[in-house]
């Protein structure tokens, strides 16, 4: 069974009820989907950003308790020698990015992103997005 890394605008658009994100988790089984410790980092960024801290706080919270985090630093070689090669590339990716990426390779997820693009530049990686219909 296939299983997913989440990426941060993807839970954004499944907590804002955007693109049948929420079915899309149900049909490939919750148990197969997973955070990376960095989206949890930039979703408590866009809490404490936000005019209503104390109800996303709470969002937040309930919604990290669904799903299983998955630790960076196991990913850390790979996030690095992606970085290294990018740069001299002229290929520059966000550093949340370049680890959430890391943690998708690494651990043999497939990352669900809109970002395909971006993302698409890491060596080795498996990306879907499912914002866009089959």
């Amino acid at each position: 069974m296939k299983q997913y890394l989440l990426d941060t605008n993807i839970c954004i658009y499944l907590l804002k009820g955007q693109f049948n994100i929420n079915e899309k988790i149900k049909k490939v089984g919750k148990e197969n989907c997973f955070l990376s410790e960095m989206t949890v980092a930039e979703m408590k960024f866009g809490v404490e950003n936000s005019s209503k801290k104390k109800q996303n706080r709470e969002k937040l919270k309930e919604f990290q308790s669904l799903l299983d985090v998955i630790p960076i630093f196991p990913s850390l070689d790979i996030y690095a020698k992606e970085k290294s090669r990018l740069r001299k590339k002229g290929q520059i990716v966000d550093d949340f990015d370049l680890l959430i990426g890391a943690t998708s390779i690494f651990n043999n997820l497939t990352l669900v992103t809109r970002n395909v693009k971006h993302f698409n530049r890491l060596e080795g990686i498996n990306l879907e997005d499912w914002t866009k219909d089959k």
